[in-house]
């Protein structure tokens, strides 16, 4: 399946790293191209923190400010609002047509579901997400119908300042993806799909959390979630990002992801590989338990090592060094560790995606 946005067609499935603040820590646009990263995720909120959406928009948007000639999604910034106001209800409160807060610096800030839609328009989003409202794990079944109802009421607001944008600029239009929520309950996710459906999105995501009060991959309520979704569109697995998930995940049907995982576990020492016992790519299978496996740079077993990190990849890391060089610049601390890190990871995610897809 291939998703045609205006900074180029991504084929699904597909993993987009998070760029929360503009940037992937520790790489740059080329090196994401090189880890053949199809798109990223930037975070309105923390935009409009710092540098702001103003400054963003004045410099030509995301794409410019990134020095990034492929996709970008942008996220509502609602997740993170609502989370602050929860963690210290004096930042704020959430009202039935947005929430209102106080950022760090003692500012006022509406944000509202026309207002999440016009910074997301003026960072040049490729596609954008709906307002919503995200419950608890332990939320009660009340306080998800409430979620449900918002989500579905500022997902109708989104969708009518979205086409007022469009009528009156110039460019092509983005994409705008709904959420749905309804907690631990598959009826009210479903009637959330259900109500969203009817206003034809272009994609939709799964709100809320994928995991149970155990911390296990919630596979019920994700394929409910997924079933729920109209075919032939993008079915955006939110936040979702061990490997051994999104194999689980693509095979309910879902198929776009993002996640912090390759990034930040680069940064701790921790890289992923795919299993040695494997002679080719083809030979891997992401279904099968094993496939893959962590590897530690400062343990002292790679100090002497001269083979690369893995056989089967060919990131600039694989290509060049060995792990012993690479152990060598994690035990000094030296940044390129984590550059190459970070673009080993990536690419054993996007080699993921392209095993995911049958790609030859």
């Amino acid at each position: 399946m291939e998703w045609k946005l205006n900074h180029g067609i991504v084929r699904l499935p597909a993993f987009f790293p998070d760029g929360t603040r503009a940037v992937v820590r520790c790489v740059d646009s080329l090196d994401l191209e090189d880890s053949r990263v199809p798109g990223l995720v930037v975070n309105t909120y923390h935009l409009m923190t710092h540098p702001g959406v103003s400054v963003v928009k004045a410099i030509g948007g995301a794409h410019a400010l990134m020095g990034w000639n492929r996709p970008i999604l942008t996220d509502s910034g609602g997740f993170q609002v609502f989370s602050l106001i929860k963690e210290n209800p004096k930042r704020g409160t959430v009202r039935p047509d947005g929430a209102r807060f106080r950022r760090e610096d003692g500012s006022a800030v509406n944000l509202t579901p026309e207002s999440c839609v016009r910074m997301q328009f003026a960072l040049g989003a490729d596609a954008m997400m709906c307002l919503d409202e995200c419950t608890d794990l332990e939320a009660s079944r009340g306080e998800c119908e409430r979620a449900v109802e918002r989500t579905v009421k500022w997902a109708r607001m989104c969708r009518e300042e979205l086409d007022r944008q469009v009528g009156h600029r110039r460019g092509e239009r983005p994409m705008l993806l709904a959420i749905v929520q309804g907690g631990a309950y598959p009826d009210l996710r479903g009637q959330c799909a259900d109500a969203l459906k009817s206003m034809r999105f272009d994609g939709y995501g799964f709100g809320g959390w994928p995991l149970d009060g155990g911390g296990r991959l919630d596979t019920d309520i994700l394929r409910a979630t997924a079933d729920s979704m109209p075919e032939g569109l993008p079915k955006y697995a939110m936040g979702i990002g061990m490997p051994e998930a999104i194999a689980a995940c693509v095979d309910m049907g879902y198929n776009l992801f993002d996640c912090v995982v390759p990034s930040r576990e680069a940064r701790h020492n921790r890289l992923y590989i795919f299993n040695e016992k494997f002679d080719s790519v083809s030979d891997i299978d992401p279904r099968a338990d094993g496939f893959y496996r962590r590897l530690y740079p400062l343990d002292e077993e790679y100090w002497r090592d001269p083979r690369p990190l893995s056989k089967l990849c060919d990131c600039l890391c694989c290509r060049r060094y060995s792990r012993a060089y690479l152990s060598h610049l994690y035990r000094i601390g030296d940044p390129l560790a984590y550059r190459l890190g970070t673009m080993h990871n990536l690419r054993f995610y996007t080699r993921l995606m392209e095993l995911l897809r049958g790609d030859g």
